[in-house]
């Protein structure tokens, strides 16, 4: 590494150190503040705290490096120009892309720091900040009793001291009792009391002083039943006895915040996508699948097939979910044999899978419930099976003649068919045609009666009642299908965007140098004025463009790669412009650069215009 490299290196770190610690700091303060009455005032631990605070610190780093680099790189090269030192690196022949190079080539290890950091360590910390949140909220405040405002942070309790000489003692205390569950039906009264702490300020006793307790009885009593009772007690001394463990903090198990995207790297995400994907084309073919239904009269000759796309994807599911089946259930230890071979059955047995599903297929089962090796077989065609159907009646009306017992002594029932087999091949509709032929045909009048029925008033408002409510229910299906698949298919977007975010809040660290650095050579000035100001409008730009792009990605309104990238695709151009001209030693924060092109713009405008007098005067 050369002298230069080092010079400029060493000057962009200490900035840099410097603005990363005050922008971590500042974004710091601002998510404190949104929890700030959940975590202040429950009388926590510093460690808690202290623990909080690094988790937070974490999480924010990846928001906080990009405009720590914008303001740094900023600062540097403004330093840079400010003493001339980037005036004399120019005069001995260093381009500006040769002295940016060594800042470049650090931002380059920084970018893909910031991507490990995003992608392994803050889905980390991201679980065990959601986890202290959530169990922080769910603590109870400290034990604080105001004058005249009933306290209810003890469980059960409901406590009203109108007085308090200081924290022990009390005076004029109201005490409402609500252990058994059935309201204020236990009141106790006392004129002054004492509430300390004990047993390592896990219990707190009240000792009470002169007082009443009122206790009324519970009963859904009749006319003619007696009043509930009533019973009033008088103390000089009562003492009470609460249980603090309502004030501690329970940590909450971290798998019960294993669904957050915020909480998963990128080969989670993946496969969280892969899942809502295949449920997103379950409820497609669900919707074809469920809607032939509904047409009545469409479904009879016609078909709804769901386009080739969602067949395929339909079939590689199920594919997936039966293999999966078979790795979970087909072993030893569920008494499936792992050999594909039949046993001496023919049959294996296995549980059922009730998630499992096969279509255009039959799985044929034994008497043992097993399914056997041919289970995926074609439905047989209907005339062929009425020719075994009559050939197994034959054989059965042979065996029953030739048969000996009570039925084959008379040869006259031996002579007749099985009527129990004709009554089950009769039901049975493989064996019927398909479009068996009209009984008879129907002369012009009869069809003409047939069809005046139809014009009557009362079949027309009962055809009306039922076209609209069918009307209405696939109305109802079709919006409960949609509103799903809607919500399925934006949480698919919200997870891709988080994918994505993985990549471009790493990338905006190289693209805000890219802004920072030209621009720090355009203004030549260092410190914390111009470049706080100019590193701030960036970054606005780079926030609301981002939650732009990522609004528009969650709600489908543009493409979600297009709209993860928008805020880095919209401020390349202003880095590339910047490098042009700071390449060009332009002036463009000094009025002399504007007076110029002004001066330029005022000259054409005088030219044309004596042209345009002349003109007017010869006419």
């Amino acid at each position: 590494m050369k002298k230069l490299d080092k010079l400029i290196l060493g000057s962009f770190i200490g900035p840099f150190l410097l603005t990363f610690i005050v922008v971590d700091f500042i974004l710091l303060t601002v998510n404190m503040l949104k929890y700030f009455d959940e975590i202040f005032g429950k009388d926590l631990p510093f460690m808690v705290y202290m623990e909080l605070i690094g988790y937070f610190v974490v999480s924010i780093s990846p928001m906080a490096l990009p405009l720590a680099v914008l303001l740094s790189s900023l600062m540097t090269f403004g330093n840079l120009g400010e003493h001339f030192e980037l005036t004399a690196i120019k005069s001995s022949g260093i381009s500006l892309l040769r002295a940016m190079l060594p800042i470049g080539i650090f931002v380059v290890f920084l970018s893909l720091f910031a991507y490990l950091s995003n992608n392994y360590l803050v889905p980390k910390v991201n679980l065990k900040t959601f986890g202290l949140l959530y169990d922080i909220r769910m603590k109870s405040p400290a034990l604080d009793i105001k004058e005249g405002v009933f306290y209810n942070g003890i469980p059960n309790y409901s406590i009203k001291v109108n007085r308090k000489l200081d924290e022990v003692r009390l005076e004029d205390v109201l005490i409402y009792d609500h252990t058994q569950g059935q309201g204020n039906l236990h009141v106790i009264t006392a004129d002054s009391g004492r509430m300390e702490p004990f047993f390592n300020e896990r219990y707190m006793m009240l000792t009470l002083h002169h007082g009443h307790s009122y206790q009324e009885g519970r009963s859904q009593r009749g006319i003619k039943d007696k009043p509930v009772s009533f019973s009033r007690t008088s103390f000089d001394m009562n003492e009470m006895v609460f249980s603090l463990d309502a004030f501690d903090m329970k940590r909450t198990p971290e798998n019960l915040w294993s669904n957050s995207k915020s909480i998963k790297n990128i080969g989670e995400i993946r496969v969280d996508l892969d899942s809502m994907d295949r449920e997103l084309n379950h409820w497609y073919f669900f919707n074809f699948a469920n809607t032939e239904a509904s047409y009545n009269y469409f479904g009879r000759t016609r078909e709804l097939t769901p386009p080739k796309e969602i067949l395929e994807k339909k079939t590689e599911s199920d594919s997936i979910r039966n293999l999966k089946y078979k790795d979970e259930y087909e072993n030893a230890e569920n008494g499936i044999a792992l050999n594909n071979g039949p046993d001496s059955t023919g049959t294996a047995q296995r549980p059922s899978n009730p998630d499992s599903s096969i279509d255009s297929a039959l799985v044929s089962r034994d008497s043992t419930g097993g399914i056997s090796q041919d289970s995926l077989q074609v439905e047989p065609d209907p005339e062929t099976a009425l020719d075994e159907d009559n050939a197994s009646l034959a054989r059965t009306g042979d065996a029953d003649s030739s048969g000996t017992g009570s039925d084959g002594d008379d040869p006259t029932r031996a002579s007749q068919p099985d009527l129990r087999k004709i009554n089950q091949t009769a039901g049975n509709t493989s064996s019927v045609a398909k479009t068996p032929e009209p009984v008879m045909e129907l002369t012009a009048e009869q069809q003409e009666r047939l069809d005046s029925i139809r014009s009557t008033p009362r079949y027309q408002t009962s055809q009306a009642t039922v076209g609209l409510t069918a009307a209405r229910n696939i109305k109802n299906n079709f919006t409960t299908n949609k509103a799903r698949i809607q919500e399925i298919a934006r949480n698919y977007r919200v997870f891709k965007v988080a994918w994505y975010q993985k990549y471009t809040q790493s990338l905006a660290c190289f693209v805000l140098f890219m802004i920072g650095a030209p621009l720090g050579a355009i203004i030549k000035k260092g410190g914390l004025g111009m470049p706080v100001l100019l590193s701030i409008i960036f970054f606005i730009m780079y926030y609301m463009l981002t939650i732009t792009g990522e609004k528009w990605a969650k709600e489908g309104m543009s493409d979600i790669f297009f709209g993860t990238f928008f805020s880095n695709l919209m401020l390349i151009p202003f880095g590339l412009f910047f490098l042009r001209q700071a390449r060009k030693d332009a002036r463009l924060f000094e009025p002399d650069f504007y007076q110029g092109i002004a001066d330029k713009i005022k000259k054409v405008f005088v030219r044309r215009w004596p042209q345009k007098k002349l003109k007017e005067e010869v006419l």
